[in-house]
């Protein structure tokens, strides 16, 4: 199991954390395979429906055989009961749409890194207190770069991610780096319901490669 500080550097260094879900195991594998071949290193299934937690299982015995650096994380993650289900079942790192105190807690006790969703600075306030150094703005597309830039000072301790929303474009990925993020959580943007339809695995490589190459420009 990967601790906080593995996690948190891995997506710190490739400043993006890519999320998706597809209830088809096999469009699932192969888009997990097309962003490793592109160069992502953690990723984020998400926890949307009845085939969620088989088709995760899957993910990890295949990262398990062809991509042993690859951190696979889980969000939509809403209560104790989900976060121990899935790190049973090899789940590297957490993440929620919301903060949820349990959560936190059961990630703590085991050095797990945990991304809660916060909107408000009563909710950061709240996760900050909980022990989290880590925050998802959520959604980031109604809060904006404006948003974090406002609160930051507020929190010099944190690192944050806005998830939701978040485009491919340079100035929105830009807007938000100059605002002071560590990463950006991309889904549907990168890894589209259309894209995952049409099996078009090279297209979502190729967009991954030019998102991380994007953001490495920016960070310089």
């Amino acid at each position: 199991m990967s601790t906080v500080s593995q996690v948190t550097k891995a997506i710190r260094e490739q400043g993006i954390l890519p999320l998706y879900f597809n209830a088809d195991e096999t469009v699932s594998v192969e888009v997990l395979r097309a962003i490793y071949r592109a160069g992502i290193k953690a990723v984020e299934y998400t926890n949307r429906g009845e085939a969620a937690l088989k088709n995760f299982k899957k993910l990890v015995a295949i990262r398990n055989t062809e991509m042993n650096d690859m951190l696979l994380g889980i969000g939509t993650i809403k209560n104790r009961e989900q976060a121990q289900q899935y790190v049973e079942a090899g789940a590297d790192f957490l993440v929620s749409p919301g903060f949820v105190p349990e959560v936190a807690d059961f990630a703590k006790t085991r050095d797990l890194f945990y991304a809660p969703g916060c909107m408000t600075p009563t909710e950061i306030i709240a996760a900050e207190n909980a022990g989290i150094g880590f925050i998802k703005l959520f959604p980031g597309n109604m809060l904006g770069p404006e948003f974090l830039s406002g609160i930051k000072d507020i929190f010099p301790h944190l690192l944050f991610m806005p998830t939701g929303g978040v485009d491919t474009t340079k100035e929105n990925i830009e807007g938000w780096y100059k605002a002071g993020v560590s990463a950006v959580g991309m889904g549907s943007k990168l890894i589209s319901k259309k894209l995952m339809e049409a099996k078009d695995y090279i297209t979502i490589e190729k967009m991954t490669i030019e998102v991380l190459e994007l953001i490495h420009a920016i960070k310089k």
